[in-house]
């Protein structure tokens, strides 16, 4: 996996023109329901946030990229969610993680429309949330809301974040 990840990295690094879709596929991925149990792409969009401030890919299309494939991605999840109810949880993957989906119903009924910003920055949540919302009714536009303003969040922090190890890396390697 971890091979993958860097050959992506250098995918986007020599093709810096596929930056933004490559985003967007990723941050889909990593934001629907069942995909992103099986592939993690966090690393790999902190890894694209890395190139922009040393390889000139731009900031503001791959940020608004990944914001819409993950609000695209928590989209999908949300009506897989309210259009399937509870038959959901015996679906693979998610049938081999019988706590996951509890978990996400527990944590949207606690939080209720701030499950949906707080869970797109946690792991196992960011999977289950917005399915939760989906099957226990959230209502659409509150989600809809709370799913694209995080999307916005966690798409900059991802790839600032990279961003920001990129110029700390490139800093202490200049001053050796």
């Amino acid at each position: 996996m971890e091979a993958a990840v860097q050959d992506l990295i250098a995918f986007v690094r020599t093709h810096q023109v596929w930056a933004a879709p490559v985003v967007f596929l990723l941050a889909f991925g990593e934001s629907i329901a069942f995909v992103s149990l099986l592939v993690p792409a966090w690393g790999a969009l902190v890894g694209i946030g890395a190139l922009i401030g040393v390889s000139g890919v731009s900031f503001w299309p791959v940020w608004l990229a990944g914001a819409l494939g993950a609000a695209l991605g928590d989209w999908v999840s949300y009506w897989f969610g309210d259009r399937y109810k509870e038959q959901v949880a015996a679906i693979w993957p998610l049938s081999l993680f019988p706590t996951l989906l509890p978990r996400g119903e527990a944590f949207v009924r606690k939080w209720g429309v701030p499950s949906i910003f707080i869970g797109r920055f946690f792991g196992p949540l960011r999977a289950s949330v917005p399915l939760a919302a989906g099957i226990f009714e959230m209502p659409y536009w509150q989600f809809q809301t709370a799913n694209f303003l995080s999307a916005l969040v966690w798409s900059a922090v991802l790839l600032l974040f990279g961003d920001g190890l990129s110029l700390i890396i490139g800093w202490l390697w200049s001053s050796t």
